[in-house]
């Protein structure tokens, strides 16, 4: 896919499409393409078209033998992945909650991730996982969870999440071409942005050329350059849903917040990370996981180390409380997630110090 964004991310004459359309846009377009590129998981086929309509009318468009069912088998759905790209297919497949990627991980770890590196190049795994996350309004224990600290101690495989229509269509574009195995997680909460305050989840579709390259964050809110001159800003490290709770909680700060969405979470996008925290000096970084030995942890360790000489006050970490599990109560799921108000409450904290 190249290391430059690619195509025309905002055409002038396409509508605005929700998050989980630029899904399915993107994935008709690479069948369209690319012949060798199939598509399978549970309920994706011609009954159901996905459990969030993600794959819906594909199978009529493409035929059974390219969108199909699978049975409710994680295991076989990511370790078949490995057989389908040693013969010349792409697989595009689905786990249909981040919850059910566990009887999976044997496969992604013992075949996928290692295959490349043990066979010297010789048998390389391309596949795109495509994984639902996210708390969504009650889903309980099983419907609700984040994964992407497990995944990520796992070498040899590239990690992103998008947390817009526009992001979700250049990034699976770049994951599908991309000859490495690629895990793409897409919260739930942003698919149809009926959340209150993911409005701008739903953005323009970008053109049938649009990639955007893995390992790219970006800043979506700019501090106000006198207020950095005054060292009176902060900035958010985030992704996925935390986007919006620090947009949110960015609007009582006026001009004092640099928000990164980070887009992709390996390869990293260290270069962006390390020089924002070092214009502002301080730094937020806020995840919807359980915060114990989080993926954001360990990139405050590494942001502490990187930019310590430059840093007026400890980085911040913001996740949610260490409980086994979402709870269904959604009093209780509230409790447990950050929100807006938390993070404005930490902002404030960080602030002040």
């Amino acid at each position: 896919a190249g290391r430059n964004e690619a195509g025309d991310r905002s055409p002038a004459n396409k509508e605005k499409v929700l998050m989980v359309d630029a899904a399915l846009f993107a994935i008709r377009e690479i069948m369209e393409d690319f012949p060798e590129a199939v598509l399978y998981g549970q309920d994706v086929g011609r009954r159901l078209g996905g459990v969030f309509r993600e794959a819906a009318t594909l199978a009529e468009q493409f035929g059974d033998h390219r969108v199909f069912n699978t049975a409710i088998q994680e295991a076989y759905i990511i370790g078949s992945t490995v057989g389908m790209s040693a013969v010349g297919v792409k697989p595009i497949v689905e786990v249909q909650f981040a919850d059910y990627i566990y009887p999976g991980l044997n496969q992604l770890v013992t075949e996928i991730s290692k295959s490349c590196y043990l066979s010297c190049g010789k048998f390389p795994v391309q596949t795109l996982i495509r994984v639902p996350i996210g708390a969504y309004g009650g889903g309980g224990p099983y419907h609700s969870g984040s994964v992407e600290s497990t995944l990520l101690t796992i070498k040899g495989i590239k990690i992103v999440y998008p947390s817009n229509a526009a992001d979700m269509k250049g990034l699976l574009k770049a994951a599908f071409l991309d000859p490495n195995p690629v895990v793409m997680l897409e919260h739930k909460g942003l698919y149809w942005s009926k959340v209150p305050g993911t409005e701008e989840a739903k953005t323009t579709e970008p053109s049938r050329d649009y990639v955007l390259p893995l390992g790219k964050g970006t800043i979506v809110l700019p501090a106000e350059q006198a207020k950095v001159d005054a060292g009176e800003t902060c900035c958010v490290i985030t992704y996925g849903m935390g986007v919006y709770w620090a947009k949110a909680a960015a609007k009582n700060f006026t001009g004092q917040v640099e928000i990164i969405d980070l887009r992709t979470l390996y390869p990293l996008d260290e270069d962006l990370v390390f020089t924002t925290v070092k214009k502002h000096g301080k730094c937020l970084i806020l995840t919807e996981e359980q915060q114990n030995n989080s993926f954001a942890e360990a990139l405050a360790a590494r942001v502490s180390k990187a930019c310590f000489k430059q840093l007026d006050a400890a980085v911040e970490v913001l996740g949610a409380l260490n409980l086994p599990a979402v709870p269904m109560n959604m009093l209780l799921e509230k409790a447990m997630l950050p929100n807006a108000e938390k993070v404005a409450a930490r902002i404030d904290a960080l602030m002040r110090s």
